[in-house]
C-alpha cells in the first residue's frame, strides 16, 4: 500500500515536503499527526544544505519508504482498533442477549 498515489511524482526537496505533509493529513490520529509533522519539518531543516543531487535523491528515496511504513502500520492499527470494537460489540451482545434470555425465563 503506497502511502499516496504521488510518491513517484517527487523529485525535489520541496515536493517531498509537501508530500509528507499530505502523508500526515490522512494519519488517524491528531497526536500522531502533530508528532509526524514535527519529524518532518525537523528532518527537512537537518537536511537543508545537503547538496549532492544523489544524496538528496537517496533521501527522498528512503522518506517514502519510511512514509509508506508509518501509513501501513496506521492503517493495521485502525483496523485491528476496529475489529477489536466490533468483536467487543458481538460479545457484549451475545452476553447480554443470553442474560435477558434468562431473566425472562
Amino acid at each position: 500500500m503506497a502511502p499516496l498515489p504521488q510518491a513517484e511524482l517527487v523529485r525535489s526537496a520541496v515536493q517531498l515536503y509537501r508530500y509528507l505533509l499530505r502523508c500526515c493529513r490522512s494519519l488517524p490520529d491528531e497526536s500522531i499527526r502533530q508528532h509526524y509533522r514535527h519529524h518532518i519539518r525537523q528532518s527537512f531543516k537537518v537536511h537543508a544544505d545537503e547538496d549532492d543531487p544523489e544524496r538528496i535523491q537517496q533521501i527522498i528515496k528512503r522518506a517514502i519508504e519510511d512514509a509508506d511504513w508509518v501509513m501501513n502500520k496506521a492503517f493495521c492499527l485502525e483496523t485491528l482498533e476496529l475489529q477489536e470494537l466490533m468483536l467487543n460489540k458481538n460479545l457484549s451482545c451475545m452476553v447480554f442477549g443470553s442474560f435477558s434470555d434468562v431473566i425472562r425465563k
